[in-house]
Order: C-alpha cells, then sequence, then structure tokens
C-alpha cells in the first residue's frame, strides 16, 4: 500500500486482508486465524481517532490499555505511535504492507524489530490468541421427538457423536450451542452451532405449545359414543368419545402436547371427523326413513 494512504485505502487494504485470513477460508491454518484477529484489532484501533490520537501519543497501548506515563520508552512526544506523519489526506505510514502495520501493532515481527524509541510503546501486550472458528450443523428433528423432548444423536466433522438433549420450547429455528465442539485453533476450538428443523408430521400440526389431530370416527362410535384408540407424540391412549358427538367436535387430552419454555407442557386437541361409507344401502334406507321422522333442521339458526 503505497504511503500516505487515506482511510479508504485503509479500509480497502484491511477487506483484502480479512478476506484472505478469514477463519472459514484457513479451516487448517491456525495461525492465519490468529493473524486475522490482529488485524481486525488493529484496524479497529487505526479506524477509532481518539484512539488512534492517544496511541501516537503513548498513552495506550496497542490493546486500548494505559501505557506509563507520558509514553515512557517511546521518546518526546509519546513512542507509541506509526512514526508516520498524519495530513489532511489521511494517514502516511512508513511501510508499504498494511499487514506489517497490523502485526506490528499487536506483537509481530514489526513490533520486534522495534526497540526503545521507535516501537510501539513499552507495556504493549499480545491479543489473546484466536479461537477456531464455529461449525455449523442442521439437524432435522421428528414433530412427535420435538413435542416429547426426545435426545437426538448427531455426528460431527471429526466423526463422534453427542446425545443432544433438546430445551423447552423447541421449534423450527432454534439454536444450540455446542462450547468447544468447532475447529481447533491457537486460543482453542470454537463451538458448534446446531439449528433444529422440526419436521412435518402425517397427521400431527402445531398450534402453540398445543398438538392438533382430526380423529375419524365411525357414525355409531359418534352416536353410541365409548372408547376409541387416539395416537399421541407419547403413543396411543384411550379416549372416551361422547354420546352423541358431531364432526367438528373438540376433545382435549391433557399434557399430550410441546413442552414450553417455562417448563410445562401443552395439550393434544382432537377435532372428531366422522367418517360415513359411501353407497351403503343399509345406511341409506336408515337415513331416508329417520330423516323423514326426524324432520330436524340443524341450520335452522343461520337462516336470515
Amino acid at each position: 500500500m503505497a504511503r500516505g494512504a487515506d482511510e479508504a485505502e485503509i479500509k480497502k487494504a484491511y477487506r483484502k486482508l480479512a478476506k484472505e485470513l478469514h477463519p472459514d477460508r484457513n479451516k487448517d491454518n491456525p495461525a492465519a486465524t490468529e493473524r486475522f484477529g490482529r488485524v481486525t484489532a488493529a484496524y479497529d484501533l487505526l479506524t477509532d481517532k481518539d484512539k488512534r490520537a492517544r496511541f501516537d501519543r503513548g498513552e495506550i497501548d496497542a490493546d486500548g490499555n494505559p501505557t506509563m506515563p507520558f509514553g515512557y520508552g517511546g521518546g518526546p512526544g509519546g513512542g507509541g505511535g506509526f512514526r508516520g506523519q498524519q495530513g489532511a489526506g489521511g494517514f502516511e505510514f512508513s511501510t508499504d504492507d498494511l499487514g506489517d502495520i497490523f502485526d506490528g501493532l499487536f506483537g509481530g515481527a514489526g513490533a520486534r524489530q522495534r526497540g526503545p524509541g521507535g516501537g510501539f510503546g513499552r507495556g504493549a501486550r499480545a491479543a489473546p490468541p484466536a479461537k477456531g472458528a464455529n461449525v455449523s450443523y442442521r439437524l432435522r428433528v421428528p414433530f412427535a421427538d420435538a413435542a416429547a423432548l426426545k435426545p437426538q444423536r448427531i455426528t460431527l466433522q471429526d466423526g463422534k457423536t453427542i446425545d443432544l438433549k433438546l430445551p423447552n420450547g423447541v421449534e423450527t429455528g432454534t439454536q444450540m450451542r455446542l462450547g468447544g465442539k468447532g475447529q481447533p485453533g491457537p486460543g482453542g476450538a470454537g463451538d458448534a452451532i446446531v439449528t433444529i428443523e422440526v419436521e412435518p408430521h402425517r397427521f400431527f400440526t402445531r398450534d402453540g405449545d398445543a398438538v392438533r389431530i382430526e380423529l375419524p370416527v365411525t357414525l355409531d362410535e359418534a352416536v353410541l359414543g365409548g372408547p376409541v384408540k387416539v395416537p399421541t407424540v407419547d403413543g396411543a391412549v384411550m379416549l372416551n368419545i361422547p354420546r352423541g358427538s358431531s364432526s367438528g367436535k373438540v376433545l382435549r387430552l391433557k399434557g399430550k402436547g410441546f413442552h414450553t419454555r417455562e417448563g410445562g407442557r401443552g395439550d393434544q386437541l382432537v377435532t372428531l371427523v366422522i367418517d360415513l361409507p359411501k353407497d351403503d344401502a343399509d345406511l341409506i334406507a336408515f337415513a331416508e326413513s329417520w330423516g323423514d321422522r326426524a324432520r330436524r333442521n340443524p341450520r335452522a339458526a343461520m337462516d336470515g
């Protein structure tokens, strides 16, 4: 980078370096990951006018921490700076390599070559080593497992498997962080970020924390009532159909829905749907005779 570079050129150079050194592009190169952290921290200092001025005067070190009084070790006017000039057009540096400048700020080769009177100020500390990159996973969870919070097994990139305990209130988009299960780095491994996707079910649907289901029943079950078997996310249970139930009647099974974030659990709502056989001669004959006898209009209340 040419001398007299302005802030726009600094930004452009930083973006180029950041792109080259980004952990996602250097998964097998911990040194690049560490340098990426130093470059980013240095860029933040360079573009903060107040911090840059205090750094040049030797008042703070490259980490933003106070140095010895009056920039001790830096000579008259503060030796914590870059030994360049700041003019109306921006910053002028004594090097053409922005990467060296950034590294020099945080204990790189440039800093090690500078002695008393020409360095970045005594007391400057190296930035902590950068962690490795995070690794993202997407985990598809069966509907019933999500509702019942059944543990899910996931295989990580290193081949190891983990049984995940799903959180209360889990839904599609819920993220779980596994500390230290990401890419290795000089400052330790990054994290694994697991995003949950709840799979749709062939007859269950979700309504907030409740689970809904449409349950087909025969005409005699609806008319006479009695116990019928109903599937739930925890397995089948027996549900008593009230005598004389109509299609659309909703029955409730307590505690058979999704676990709530507060620690409770929603219900399962069962909507009855009377299922009639097609072209059944006996049923047709019965309906004709029964309808003539009843002469009831269930839509009377809707007449205008």
